[in-house]
């Protein structure tokens, strides 16, 4: 008897969602390394290209084993249409290129990964792109940014690196009162933690580098949003600009998802226990972790997430102490990546933020002593005595 995949609980949709089985019934999912397929006729080719039959095509256009990976990402997220690409900085820039043209407005939370910062700030003005930024925690600020021309709302909630939590829905409203799309880049808070498009988002973007690997081997992102609008905005650009994603990676990709879960929360956990030993530990000036009371936006966090996450921020007070603590480290690896099942510690100022402009890295509070820590699946007492240990040196 058939059922509906929408009806499964979240485990379910992680393990079985969007599985297609060839005539083998493999257990585990094939990779279909191919660039390109055949067909049976000239009109059966005829009638692919023109979309009156289904089917693959070429691998830059689609593939069955990315089409999987997709299918379980949507109803993981509760999308209709998800688009992989072949890296979670692709799908940031095509998801905003898609909503975009000459003359059109961009609203951002000033808050965001370095190079997202680059794409709005160096990238799109020489399109004919306008960009704001914005206090993303201020809804006022998003009101009253909006222009007769703004398409486009960016927001990174939490947001990299310290962890800032924007209400969803609030600027969703602002949004569409003006006529323009939200993009919620939610790789922080996870598929698991946050649902953006529930929460009035229009489109929401992975990197799926991040926890759906999970275990520091491959390079992806995605794109998920309404049926209309991802072909609208997406298709072309994708079809004919080929970010796509190798079958191998999408694989990979499918194959974290089945854990994703597991690990994601059992990390939370491990961060929660991090998070609360360097709370009180008298060389941390301040720390920010959405699973603690004392986050700025507990009570936005508290309506819109169901976990913290595994990231952890603190301050030690200057560059030197962050150093000394990174290089006192001996479980935790110092590297720059998140999401991982090795749990790893960057210093935002010198690595993923270097290329915002100290005046821009100051608008967001991002001075030299931040640490920011992706904490993994490593036993907590482990982590505990490391970071520790490493802070007595800071």
């Amino acid at each position: 008897m058939a059922e509906d995949p929408r009806d499964w609980q979240q485990e379910t949709k992680l393990v079985r969602g969007g599985m297609a089985r060839s005539p083998y019934g493999e257990i585990s999912e094939a990779i279909f390394l191919t660039q390109s397929f055949a067909y049976e006729s000239a009109s059966a080719a005829d009638k692919r290209f023109s979309g009156e039959e289904p089917g693959f095509i070429y691998q830059r256009f689609g593939n069955p084993t990315t089409q999987m990976f997709e299918d379980r990402l949507a109803l993981l997220e509760g999308a209709e249409t998800c688009r992989a690409t072949a890296s979670g900085m692709s799908a940031v820039h095509v998801s905003l290129q898609g909503l975009v043209r000459a003359g059109d407005h961009i609203v951002a939370g000033r808050a965001l990964f370095g190079s997202c910062r680059w794409i709005l700030s160096e990238w799109m003005p020489r399109f004919g792109v306008e960009v704001t930024f914005v206090d993303a925690v201020d809804v006022e600020a998003w009101k009253n940014a909006v222009r007769p021309n703004t398409k486009a709302f960016l927001v990174e909630s939490p947001a990299n690196p310290l962890l800032e939590v924007t209400a969803i829905g609030a600027v969703a409203d602002i949004a569409h009162a003006a006529g323009a799309k939200l993009v919620v880049d939610n790789v922080f808070a996870t598929p698991i933690f946050q649902k953006p498009l529930a929460l009035g988002a229009d489109i929401v973007v992975y990197s799926a580098t991040k926890h759906i690997d999970g275990q520091g081997r491959v390079l992806g992102g995605a794109i998920l949003g309404a049926e209309p609008l991802m072909t609208e905005s997406y298709k072309d650009i994708l079809r004919h600009t080929g970010p796509a994603l190798s079958p191998f990676n999408s694989w990979v990709l499918l194959k974290g998802l089945e854990t994703l879960e597991l690990r994601v929360r059992r990390q939370t956990e491990n961060a929660g226990k991090v998070a609360d030993a360097i709370a009180a530990h008298s060389k941390a000036k301040r720390v920010i972790y959405p699973g603690r009371s004392d986050h700025p936006q507990a009570a936005i966090i508290a309506n819109q997430m169901s976990g913290g996450g595994n990231v952890v921020a603190f301050d030690l007070g200057s560059r030197e102490a962050a150093w000394r603590f990174l290089d006192t480290l001996a479980i935790v690896d110092i590297s720059n990546n998140l999401g991982d099942a090795k749990s790893m510690a960057t210093h935002p100022s010198t690595t993923t933020h270097r290329s915002m402009s100290e005046e821009q890295r100051q608008e967001i509070g991002l001075t030299e002593g931040w640490v920011r820590m992706s904490v993994g699946l490593e036993g907590s007492g482990d982590l505990v005595r490391d970071v520790n240990r490493a802070l007595d040196a800071a």
